[in-house]
């Protein structure tokens, strides 16, 4: 990691205002790159419409280069797309460029790795040699019609003035946006912070975050660049991607929802928000795990299938009394309920207030003798107590 704060050179003075966080989600490019996920055709169509109709602002269709099959596919959902713009991954070469001759994608994501490590091991090329090749790239981009991105890859490991003078060379050839990226996962939100604000204070270009998730952070590093000033962040569903995976969709959107309007959050600008339907996650996510073969844990936050379910004594207690003694995202803001259930830890009051649910209807004499049961019945079990278990619980006293 390189110490942004200490870099006092401008590009220009940033005066570029948006009314929103872009999001630009790449589960069709990056999420696909998850070890052993391979979406079908009609499936990356599936997705493709299904963010849209979630009002995600880009998408990252594929790469060209893959081959035929690929751009054919890049085609069908561009075809599709009519409110939402699309995006291709390309390397900073001039064969890929040729690869998206005849497609109908909104952008190019040109990238270009942008640490000494990424440049010496994988290309052996220098850093001026590498400029060069990407100002012929870019401008014969700009020449066929797409708006471009140049990707600087593996950003969180090169040296701050590096970046600038791809900046520099970004901005000069015509491209509009810069993606940092933090390609290995090794930044946490403090230096994700002084990164990107590094950035949006000397460029005039748009500054987007691409974070991976390999320490866990991915989510708040992602939150912590739109607290810097990102212009837009990239995205996957259920967080797929490469190694640990990318910023999960549900996550960032749920986040900079929850934590609006909070007093304790320093993001309280209305442009912090996006215009994605959080409502529609919760199926979008269940869709792309079963398409993915990578089912979502119960716990997964937002989209979990026990994530608004509580057992516990005091909280059932505390939420019968009112729901914001124990709600932070509330839970019909993602098409959900909050659901009260049986368990170990489960108290009297909420015993009462279950049984009722199912329509029966218990003396309090009865509760403690049921609570004794039920902690031997979850200790054996290990999992929720559905209603035909309850039964049989109250048939054993």
């Amino acid at each position: 990691m390189k110490d942004f704060a200490v870099q006092e050179k401008k590009l220009t003075a940033r005066t570029t205002t948006h009314r929103h966080v872009v999001i630009n989600d790449t589960t069709l490019r990056d999420g696909e790159q998850s070890p052993g996920v391979a979406f079908t055709a009609d499936e990356k169509l599936d997705i493709a419409v299904s963010l849209q109709a979630a009002g995600v602002d880009e998408i990252e269709v594929g790469i060209p280069m893959m081959g035929g099959k690929e751009r054919e596919v890049i085609r069908a959902i561009t075809q599709l797309l009519t409110t939402t713009q699309s995006m291709a991954w390309c390397r900073m070469h001039p064969n890929d460029l040729s690869a998206c001759r005849h497609l109908t994608v909104d952008w190019l994501d040109l990238s270009l790795p942008a640490s000494s490590q990424q440049r010496g091991s994988k290309l052996g090329v220098s850093l001026p040699a590498l400029l060069e090749q990407s100002t012929t790239v870019i401008r014969d981009a700009i020449q066929m019609g797409f708006r471009v991105c140049v990707g600087m890859e593996d950003a969180s490991r090169a040296a701050p003035e590096t970046l600038i003078q791809i900046a520099e060379m970004a901005q000069t050839m015509g491209a509009e946006r810069l993606r940092f990226a933090d390609t290995v996962g090794i930044l946490d939100p403090f230096s994700t912070y002084e990164a990107i604000k590094f950035l949006v204070e000397r460029s005039d270009l748009q500054i987007e975050m691409h974070a991976h998730d390999d320490l866990g952070m991915a989510t708040a590093n992602t939150y912590a660049a739109i607290q810097a000033g990102a212009y837009s962040v990239n995205t996957t569903l259920n967080g797929l991607g490469e190694r640990a995976g990318n910023a999960p969709l549900e996550e960032v959107v749920a986040t900079l929802n929850a934590l609006q309007g909070n007093t304790m959050s320093p993001v309280q600008d209305e442009s912090r928000k996006t215009f994605v339907d959080l409502a529609k996650l919760p199926e979008l996510c269940q869709k792309v795990a079963h398409y993915s073969r990578r089912p979502n844990p119960a716990n997964k936050p937002v989209v979990g299938d026990v994530v608004f379910t509580h057992e516990s004594g005091i909280h059932v207690d505390g939420l019968i009394k009112n729901m914001e003694n124990y709600q932070g995202l509330k839970p019909h803001l993602v098409g959900r309920e909050h659901e009260m259930v049986l368990g170990k830890h489960s108290g009297c009051q909420a015993i009462q207030t279950v049984s009722k649910q199912w329509g029966m209807e218990l003396s309090p004499r009865s509760l403690l003798p049921i609570k004794a049961l039920l902690r031997r019945w979850a200790e054996e079990n290990k999992r929720i107590v559905e209603r035909a278990d309850f039964v049989t619980i109250i048939d054993s006293l």
